[in-house]
């Protein structure tokens, strides 16, 4: 057997300090542009579902690495339909360096990593999306000039987005307030995880019902859409659940004067955010797109460094 390959999951696979790291790096990286630390190394992304964030980031990331990008769409592999995962995984290994995974199930990740012989990187999954918490502290700290103990509060459902995110901000010192209806609170064991690592690093984790409890005195409010890709069918019920969750002129009120919000697109203005506040100087949600690029091409340099 050889030496297992150093695989992107989970928030939980990097350590706080590793943490610390990518973010560093992602700052220089996102000052020195294009450089080829990578070159000669190909990634495969192979996407059960479509995005156009993450497909041009990561694909953008590469070339400025000075590697190659193989894009895979869910017809062309029919993951663990058309061919089996565990498959996939070794005839992948035998032709690129890395495995990018945008998939519907936490488990696919699970079963690819197990038999793939190259790192393999989780680009969603319906359980977290870690390179979103990536960016997403890269742009509070951009916009900040810190993360320990600000407080960010993310108003919505406990979804993958959140599960990430308050994992990270638990590493970081950054206190989490969460408000989401009942039913849609965030996993049990990442929020007894999160809490592991706030009693390391001070930060304060607060879950609630009500969205102005959550948004008092913050530094930065974050939203997701209310229905997620796959989730159609329930779309109706959603929106009558989240009725109370939109983040709006009322709510921000509420958090401080230089507050700044946050979404991870794509959003559905006059759902889960009111029509035009995106476009208010309080936003950085373009700038937290653009860093999606910036933290994978730190990820993509640890990835290789570590393997």
């Amino acid at each position: 057997m050889g030496i297992k390959p150093k695989h992107f999951l989970s928030i939980n696979d990097i350590t706080p300090n590793e943490l610390q790291e990518l973010l560093d790096s992602a700052i220089d990286l996102k000052t020195r542009g294009w450089i080829a630390p990578l070159k000669q190394k190909t990634m495969a992304l192979v996407f059960e579902k479509p995005s156009l964030r993450t497909r041009v980031s990561f694909e953008v990331a590469m070339r400025q690495l000075g590697g190659q990008t193989i894009y895979l769409s869910p017809e062309e592999v029919g993951l663990g339909k058309r061919e089996s995962i565990p498959d996939v995984a070794r005839v992948l290994s035998r032709f690129v360096d890395v495995i990018v995974l945008r998939t519907f199930a936490q488990q696919n990740l699970e079963v690819l990593s197990e038999y793939s012989s190259v790192p393999v990187i989780n680009a969603l999954s319906d359980f977290e999306h870690p390179c979103q918490a990536l960016a997403d502290l890269l742009t509070i700290y951009e916009h900040k000039g810190k993360l320990k103990w600000l407080t960010v509060a993310y108003i919505g459902d406990g979804n993958n987005v959140a599960n990430s995110l308050i994992l990270a901000c638990a590493m970081t010192g950054v206190n989490f307030n969460i408000a989401s209806p009942q039913g849609y609170t965030i996993d049990k064991a990442v929020l007894k995880k999160a809490q592991t690592y706030a009693k390391t690093s001070g930060a304060k984790i607060v879950c609630t019902e009500d969205p102005r409890v959550a948004a008092k005195d913050v530094d930065v409010i974050y939203t997701d859409t209310w229905t997620s890709m796959g989730q159609e069918a329930e779309a109706k019920v959603r929106r009558k659940v989240f009725a109370g969750y939109q983040i709006n002129e009322e709510l921000m009120v509420l958090t401080k004067k230089n507050a700044i919000i946050m979404h991870c697109l794509p959003a559905h203005h006059g759902e889960e955010v009111s029509v035009g506040l995106l476009d208010s100087p309080q936003s950085v949600v373009f700038d937290q797109a653009e860093n999606r690029m910036h933290a994978q091409k730190a990820l993509l340099v640890w990835i290789f460094a570590k393997k």
